[in-house]
């Protein structure tokens, strides 16, 4: 799984014009929930979260959170919301989520497919079926994605199913093994 490193600060200020002013000056507000803890406050400079909410952007991302002003060194997050204004796009306000690392969860992993068909090369259609794939184990250990070489299907044979897919040992799918993910016709 990607990881990305952030910093923060401890927000002091709430209330609707402090947070006005607070994104006028470019500082995003945030919140951090961990299970059973009050939610930490927070604030991020706008110009560097957004940079790195767009690079994590649509991919499983494990955050190593430096909180600056908190009694913990660092935090391991996950985003769980990122509100925008629905008229300019500017963020408004982000909510992360602690994870434990050496917990399990289940997450959603996109599957790539590389190469071209046999069957394709031989006038065939390439019909996709599947793009993701749930998986179920610590976050370290999931994919970012999954990498499939589709070159040796044949139009009309068999296609590739879900139990085809190559996974890391210590991962879990939560699929139907037998479920088509991609196939020539």
């Amino acid at each position: 799984m990607l990881q990305v490193r952030m910093d923060s600060k401890v927000r002091t200020v709430f209330g609707k014009g402090p947070m006005r002013q607070l994104r006028m000056s470019e500082i995003t507000p945030a919140n951090l929930y961990s299970g059973g803890t009050p939610p930490v406050s927070l604030q991020f400079e706008t110009p560097k979260l957004y940079k790195n909410l767009l690079f994590i952007h649509g991919r499983n991302a494990v955050i190593t959170l430096k909180v600056e002003g908190d009694n913990v060194d660092e935090r391991h997050v996950l985003v769980q919301e990122i509100q925008k204004d629905p008229t300019t796009g500017h963020l408004l306000h982000v909510d992360f989520l602690e994870i434990d690392l050496q917990k399990t969860g289940k997450f959603i992993v996109p599957i790539e497919y590389v190469g071209t068909a046999k069957g394709v090369d031989l006038g065939g259609e390439l019909h996709v079926y599947k793009n993701v794939v749930h998986l179920r184990g610590c976050p370290l250990d999931i994919p970012d994605v999954i990498r499939v070489d589709i070159t040796p299907l044949e139009q009309g044979g068999p296609g590739l199913t879900f139990g085809d897919l190559p996974l890391p040992a210590n991962v879990e799918m939560l699929e139907k093994p037998g479920v088509t993910c991609v196939a020539v016709q």
